[in-house]
């Protein structure tokens, strides 16, 4: 895992100097940096060493230096490609994973050089035969790649950072971006805060020519059954948990490889505790198992239930109970996600990072189980909204209504958020969905953005649009993987838990797992309000009950109640003062309304705060 940059000027006669570009990016690879240079050209790198620690530095190149290449992340087919580049004649002079890229791209055009990698990965190619920049980012996004253009030069890096390292890259306010920030408590992909900086989409090549030109080309997206000719996997649900069963396991084994210590999170929840359950049946030694808890009874804390599954496996188990300053770490928090994040979990995902990392270097996570197998309960309620919109009108106002007053039993205790949901059935698919997953609801929204609507509300509808011929629930994981674990999951592992470099891998969001998955039927993943049923039907012989069944929970803060408590001072010097930043952007009726109901009890903003807060902090640090 690495911090990749560079830049490419076509004017420039002389090599370029990358280094102050990677210097920004030593947090993410604090072991050694390198960059390879020819006129006009610099790429450079900052390596955190997972993988051949002796020869693996970089610059990594091809045999006769025409091709150089920088690499964020790891390829974990690369001993089949090292193969493949020997056979075809090719003398390796590392064991490491960067330089198949180089040698498979002296031949392989940027789709196919990209189709070929298996991991989580990008990288950036300079070929200096063809004078050609090639940028690739791994199918689902895990890894991070921004780029900036504008007439001869081209920057791109890991992370805003670095490109804002160049003085040619302006630091100028997208005008769309807090309105969409506020929807989604993200700008969604390719945009950012900057204007004109843009993250390459997941599953995509970018090509710089010689004579300038950008082409942006896609290698692959996620199979959706039902929409370019995609089918449904025929099978019965036994066979298919016994396919799951060995495709995960394979994806667990591909990412224990290591040169450095191994472990992993374990939060007890059916994700991560199946993770670990196969990696101690694949390890010969205990493996390192970390989990957090805040020093605060109604905080974030899974500690019983991991504690459980480590006794179960005999894992060499650490608890961390922390209480850390809260005001102090939402400005780290700012800094290593270069943006506004309204994700409050990425709080104990950066502590927990921060204190494994003191332990291994790599560790696993269950990220991506709930994205494939179906966890959340909003996909259930968004079925169930789809249904209503089918129902006349009289009948869906009176429906909406009711499911106010649901019992709490009803759908097996998830009727609140049942509620939640049919409250915005009215708004109809994507947009009830839209508005479960915002961090400020729809109604602050519009008075604290009156008549600025974004325009991500837009790129929303047209990827639910795209989808239109798969199942409502297909749909809504497709949704959800293109968004939600794009935009919000993705980074806050990445930026979290690269602020310590500490690599975490992704055994769930593996290529071969999620084909299969993604082509089963709905009814194996969700079945009326059961959730994750294939998952569950995968571990069952690994876990106890009390594990497989508990309710899911989010990996949060009590934000409610820090608000009232320890962040309310902090809080109100930064949003109700009187040189308030937001106060230029927003209503500042509408923010001085909601902070006080907050306040004052009448209502729980927690998640509203936080993301004007983190909007305060960034812009008090850009001047805007």
């Amino acid at each position: 895992m690495c911090g990749i940059a560079g830049i490419v000027d076509r004017d420039a006669a002389a090599p370029l100097v990358v280094g102050p570009l990677t210097a920004t990016l030593r947090h993410r690879g604090p072991d050694s940096v390198g960059a390879y240079e020819r006129p006009g050209v610099a790429i450079g790198q900052s390596r955190l060493a997972v993988i051949d620690l002796v020869t693996g530095d970089p610059p990594i190149t091809s045999e006769d230096g025409a091709v150089g290449v920088v690499l964020n992340g790891e390829i974990y087919n690369y001993r089949a490609l090292q193969d493949q580049v020997r056979h075809d004649g090719h003398e390796l002079k590392t064991e490491c994973d960067t330089e198949v890229i180089a040698h498979l791209g002296e031949y392989l055009e940027p789709v196919a050089l990209a189709r070929s990698l298996q991991g989580m990965f990008a990288f950036g190619l300079w070929d200096d035969t063809r004078r050609r920049l090639v940028l690739g980012r791994d199918r689902f996004g895990k890894k991070p790649l921004y780029y900036w253009h504008a007439g001869s030069r081209l920057v791109f890096g890991s992370e805003i950072k670095a490109l804002l390292a160049d003085p040619r890259v302006a630091r100028r306010l997208d005008p769309d971006a807090i309105a969409d920030y506020l929807t989604f408590g993200y700008v969604p992909t390719p945009r950012s805060f900057y204007d004109g900086i843009q993250s390459l989409p997941p599953g995509h090549v970018l090509t710089l020519d010689a004579g300038g030109g950008v082409n942006i080309e896609r290698y692959w997206q996620p199979p959706l059954p039902g929409v370019d000719g995609i089918t449904t996997i025929d099978c019965g649900f036994e066979e298919a948990r016994r396919e799951t069963r060995r495709l995960l396991c394979d994806a667990v084994d591909r990412r224990m490889v290591a040169d450095v210590p191994l472990g992993a999170f374990l939060s007890g929840g059916v994700d991560s505790s199946t993770v670990v359950a196969l990696m101690a049946r694949l390890s010969p030694r205990p493996i390192r198992t970390f989990t957090i808890g805040f020093d605060d009874d109604q905080g974030f804390d899974e500690r019983p239930y991991a504690a459980r599954v480590a006794r179960l496996y005999g894992t060499d188990h650490t608890e961390f109970v922390v209480n850390p300053d809260k005001a102090e770490l939402i400005e780290r928090l700012v800094f290593h996600h270069d943006q506004p994040f309204g994700d409050s979990s990425a709080l104990p995902t950066f502590v927990l990072s921060e204190l494994t990392r003191r332990h291994v270097t790599v560790a696993l996570g269950g990220d991506g189980g709930d994205e494939l197998f179906g966890g959340y309960e909003r996909f259930a309620a968004g079925r169930a909204v789809d249904r209503f919109e089918r129902l006349p009108d009289l009948v869906r106002r009176s429906a909406a209504t009711a499911s106010s007053r649901l019992p709490p039993m009803l759908f097996g205790g998830r009727g609140g958020s049942a509620a939640r949901m049919l409250t915005r059935a009215e708004l109809g698919l994507p947009d009830a969905y839209r508005s479960w997953v915002s961090y400020v609801p729809e109604e602050w929204r519009a008075r604290l953005t009156p008549g600025g609507s974004g325009s991500a509300s837009g790129d929303y509808e047209r990827v639910w649009k795209a989808s239109e011929g798969a199942s409502v629930i297909d749909r809504l994981l497709d949704l959800n993987l293109r968004t939600y674990l794009l935009d919000d999951l993705l980074p806050k592992l990445d930026r979290m838990s690269m602020a310590h470099g500490l690599e975490v891998r992704s055994p769930f969001l593996d290529q071969d797992l999620a084909e299969f998955v993604a082509r089963l039927p709905p009814s194996m993943k969700i079945l009326g309000f059961s959730l994750k049923r294939l998952l569950k039907a995968v571990a069952r012989d690994l876990l106890p009950r009390e594990i497989l069944h508990r309710r899911k929970r989010g990996f949060g803060v009590p934000l409610d109640r820090w608000f009232r408590t320890d962040l309310r001072g902090y809080a109100e010097s930064m949003l109700a003062s009187r040189d308030t930043r937001v106060r230029e952007h927003v209503d500042g009726t509408a923010l001085k309304a909601l902070l006080d109901e907050h306040w004052a009890g009448a209502a729980n903003h927690g998640h509203a705060v936080w993301t004007l807060l983190t909007l305060e902090v960034f812009l008090r640090r850009e001047g805007w």
